[in-house]
């Protein structure tokens, strides 16, 4: 990794964060998670990393191809590229949904899978509400539709986490591989989770712990989760599986309530995906990728052919690298 590389890297995220700050002090110094701002500052905080790597890109390495540099392209080989979206939708969606039996055998999370009645109570608070007796469609057809749409969220949601992920993993991922695949990972999760400090020492995700607790548990679910966003994005050569898989995370993330049993508080520190009990799994499954070669064999996408076509130079090592 050369000076040059390690200054685009400094300047990615100085920006990332300080554009990150920036767009929450309205909440620090207004009304906080509860301000009416929220939703929009949540939104368009996303989309600083987006931002600060096409700055680096744009104005300060200035690479050829550029759309190549943050992972937007080539779009090939296709059925490589599906492949790796597909597992992007629905892997993400598994690991929130087991961390909640996990948890429920760890006895951190308060399951209720039989009658689900923390959501039948929502429902019936909302048919109250309306002016009706009870929603007329079964609860458990309610809940098997929830979880029937929720890969729709992995398309709703990309272009926000696309804000995200063309920083972390399009541009930085990559941009780090030279210390080697597993540090790259865990740096650039390190980077990602310490983040979104602004809102999470405002409550957000973990409202029942202290700031320091929230953001280290945010940032270790940032780093094993964001493994296999890396790992997504290394396979496939592209950062489109990554996004998806991040919208298709978002998207899935509260599904809890859906299984909680009513009137039982939800620790986030311990249970859900946010939680320990919810690392289990992420933890397993990178243990498995590591151990099965899976990010040894994964490589940054080879140097585009420059605008005359001409393939660009070997390394001289006598032997022309091949992906």
């Amino acid at each position: 990794m050369s000076g040059r590389d390690l200054r685009s890297i400094g300047v990615f995220t100085t920006l990332a964060f300080a554009l990150a700050w920036l767009l929450a002090l309205p909440l620090w110094f207004g009304d906080g998670l509860a301000s009416p701002w929220f939703t929009l500052v949540a939104t368009a905080t996303m989309m600083t990393p987006a931002i600060a790597a096409l700055v680096v890109v744009l104005f300060v390495e200035r690479p050829q191809q550029k759309a190549w540099t943050l992972g937007l392209w080539p779009l090939r080989p296709v059925r490589r590229l599906l492949v790796y979206s597909a597992l992007a939708i629905f892997v993400p969606i598994a690991l929130v949904l087991v961390a909640l039996p996990v948890g429920a055998l760890l006895g951190v999370y308060p399951a209720d899978f039989t009658n689900f009645s923390a959501f039948q109570q929502v429902l019936d608070e909302q048919a109250g509400t309306a002016g009706a007796a009870e929603i007329p469609i079964p609860i458990g057809a309610l809940i098997a539709i929830q979880i029937a749409i929720l890969p729709l969220a992995a398309f709703i949601n990309l272009i926000p986490a696309l804000g995200e992920e063309l920083g972390w993993r399009g541009w930085l991922l990559p941009k780090l591989i030279p210390l080697g695949t597993l540090p790259a990972l865990l740096i650039s999760g390190v980077i990602w989770g310490l983040w979104h400090a602004p809102l999470i020492l405002l409550g957000y995700n973990h409202p029942d712990a202290p700031g320091w607790l929230g953001l280290t548990a945010m940032v270790v679910m940032c780093v094993l989760v964001g493994a296999v966003f890396g790992w997504l994005r290394l396979r496939s050569g592209s950062v489109w599986p990554a996004a998806l898989a991040h919208a298709a995370f978002n998207g899935a993330g509260g599904t809890y309530l859906l299984f909680a049993a009513a009137g039982e508080h939800v620790d986030t520190t311990q249970a859900t995906v946010l939680g320990w009990s919810g690392w289990i799994v992420p933890l397993a499954l990178v243990v498995v990728l590591i151990a099965t070669g899976q990010f040894a064999s994964a490589k940054h996408p080879p140097a585009p052919p420059s605008k005359k076509g001409r393939l660009p130079a070997q390394p001289a090592t006598g032997r022309v690298t091949r992906e």
